[in-house]
């Protein structure tokens, strides 16, 4: 079974260690369903994950948490899939990843996918979407029956997370969002995904912001750039506020500037339910069957940005190139043979 996967960064240096490699075929266990890869999506952490790797493995490391497909075979004790079904899910940071024609998940994460979207385009959510939900209606608790139109800021919401984030939050919570991005397109691209707002995040972001003549925002979602935007979201958030972050931030002022307005702070990290086997696992697969459900309404669109690449090694290690400069809009989607 053909499988990409980090072997050596002193043999294969130009590739990001990586190889393409014959990987044996896996079984499911109990609990899990067998899914036949179709698409797969690259994030960050697929580049974060990577360049945590040692010089040289033993074995390839299959790495990539972001897939659509078909399951082929389903492990004992699963209910509610069949072999057939169309799925889509991020899978678990400490299981093999998606870099491979045929991957074994534990079905409570899984959801079935759209059914008004192909694989290529449904595979560009399931990460940023459960990311994406989990922050602002599981973190920051924002109730979408009761907080119409109070404000919320995004930080750097061009991107995959972002471009969920602002649909979520302006057409399934209505409320007023601000997002921030660093370029023309990247505006261009956060209003089409829900932003009533755009500044830009390189210049002065508080006297960006409140030339809007908005309200302090009940709540901030800082995707990236937190340390360099710490001190500007300790003064513009609302006293007794709150603001979630998914990358690093360990800025002490800014913290203790958020303590003297009572605010609570965040962090999400997707993997979290399955990397500790919390009792509420079961809670990703629904989450990622609403978001199914939203798609085929037409509430929550696709996020795929730019023409789906074949699976190859080459097309794998430009696209994490990309991811890890940090400068894309949307995501980006590689696909296996015969996806559709």
């Amino acid at each position: 079974m053909k499988a990409i996967g980090y072997a050596s960064r002193i043999d294969h240096p130009d590739r990001l260690g990586l190889t393409t490699f014959e990987a044996p075929q896996p079984e499911p266990g109990p609990g899990e369903l067998c899914v036949r890869v179709r698409a797969i999506a690259l994030n960050p952490v697929d580049a974060k994950m990577l360049a945590r790797q040692p010089d040289r493995v033993e074995a390839p490391v299959i790495l990539g948490w972001d897939a659509a497909g078909e399951v082929a075979a389903v492990g004992e004790g699963v209910r509610g899939f069949a072999p057939g079904d169309r799925v889509w899910y991020a899978g678990a940071v400490d299981r093999p990843g998606c870099w491979q024609l045929l991957q074994c998940v534990d079905h409570r994460i899984v959801g079935h996918m759209p059914a008004s979207l192909g694989f290529a385009e449904a595979a560009a959510l399931p990460l940023t979407g459960l990311t994406a939900w989990e922050m602002l209606f599981d973190r920051l608790r924002i109730d979408a029956t009761a907080d119409i139109g109070e404000p919320l800021l995004v930080i750097g919401a061009a991107g995959g997370v972002g471009s969920v984030a602002l649909q979520l939050a302006s057409r399934i919570a209505g409320l007023e969002v601000v997002a921030t991005a660093g370029s023309d397109a990247g505006r261009d691209w956060c209003r089409a995904m829900g932003a009533a707002e755009v500044i830009d995040h390189n210049a002065d972001l508080v006297a960006e912001y409140r030339a809007l003549g908005q309200p302090d925002p009940r709540w901030i979602f800082c995707i990236t750039r937190a340390t360099q935007h710490g001190a500007a979201l300790a003064e513009l958030l609302r006293p007794q506020g709150a603001i979630g972050f998914i990358d690093d931030f360990a800025d002490a002022e800014a913290i203790n500037a958020l303590k003297r307005k009572s605010a609570a702070l965040h962090w999400e990290f997707m993997f979290t339910r399955p990397l500790y086997g919390t009792d509420d696992q079961q809670r990703q697969g629904r989450i990622l069957d609403r978001l199914a459900r939203a798609v085929d309404q037409g509430v929550l669109r696709s996020t795929l940005h730019g023409e789906p690449q074949p699976f190859t090694l080459d097309n794998l290690v430009a696209g994490l190139e990309a991811v890890a400069a940090g400068h894309g809009i949307g995501k980006r989607v590689l696909v296996m043979e015969e996806s559709g």
